[in-house]
């Protein structure tokens, strides 16, 4: 009974949302329509028994800037955007996900299918010009899921947008754990798994944190995508405490830091 009651809230929601994208987004501008993302995934999040956090000691979060993040679920897009409304970058299979599917295209997401050198292309093309407009662009270069305490190789190419747009890279560390701080079951977004099935697992769970750990952000301009993908993947691995397959005598350099201030104390969405 209580699954249904929270089902039925979910659904509730989901067309809340498409009644605002369909009704208001058309009429305000950017700034309000980052309000109501933010507002709408906060909710969603509270359904679901998600609370956000940022870890003490994490950096100040950049205004304009390309936010790289490990990706281990779908909660992962309304986590960041319950922090700071972002135009994603995700792959087209997302697009199919009902409800929810359309609701993140009418967010702004730019949805690449896989093997598809066009929409490749075009999403760069896209992330470029965002960034130049001093939006804050954000996608997931391991290119899917990955179990918690797991991490795929970062694939660089859209990396190149930044670089492009004299921008900003920033790192954001993304865990889910449970109330013995322990990797939460509930959230792994992997294998043969639908997102109705995720989302159930979700709902029968216990509460979940989601803890985001913003890390110290990269000058692009200069830098080749391959190496700002490499520094990126390191610190995020270093955020998690998984270790790396590089050897010690691999080790990247160090990245063109600007001095940053700590973010405020953490805080749930």
């Amino acid at each position: 009974m209580l699954l249904a009651l929270r089902v039925a809230r979910v659904v509730l929601h989901l067309l809340a949302g498409m009644a605002i994208c369909a009704l208001l987004f058309p009429w305000i501008d950017r700034a309000a329509r980052e309000i109501h993302v933010r507002r709408w995934s906060r909710h969603l999040l509270a359904i679901c028994n998600v609370t956000v956090q940022i870890t003490a000691g994490s950096a100040a979060p950049k205004e304009h800037a390309l936010v790289v993040a490990n990706h281990v679920s779908w909660l992962d897009i309304f986590v960041i955007n319950a922090l700071y409304p972002c135009r994603f970058v995700a792959k087209a299979e997302i697009r199919s996900w009902p409800l929810a599917g359309w609701l993140v295209e009418q967010a702004g997401t730019v949805f690449i299918a896989r093997g598809n050198r066009r929409d490749l292309r075009r999403a760069f093309e896209g992330l470029v010009r965002a960034l130049k407009s001093g939006e804050r662009v954000a996608f997931f270069p391991e290119g899917t899921t990955a179990p918690q305490g797991t991490l795929l190789p970062f694939h660089a190419n859209l990396f190149e947008a930044a670089v492009d747009a004299k921008a900003r890279v920033q790192p954001y560390a993304i865990r889910y754990v449970d109330a013995n701080r322990q990797p939460h079951p509930a959230v792994d977004f992997v294998g043969d798994m639908t997102f109705v099935q995720s989302m159930l697992a979700i709902l029968r769970g216990g509460p979940i944190r989601a803890r985001v750990t913003i890390l110290r952000s990269t000058k692009a301009e200069g830098q080749h995508r391959r190496q700002l993908a490499e520094l990126t993947e390191a610190s995020i691995r270093q955020a998690l405490g998984i270790a790396s397959d590089v050897p010690a005598d691999e080790a990247l350099p160090e990245a063109d830091l600007d001095d940053e201030t700590d973010a405020p104390e953490a805080r749930s969405a």
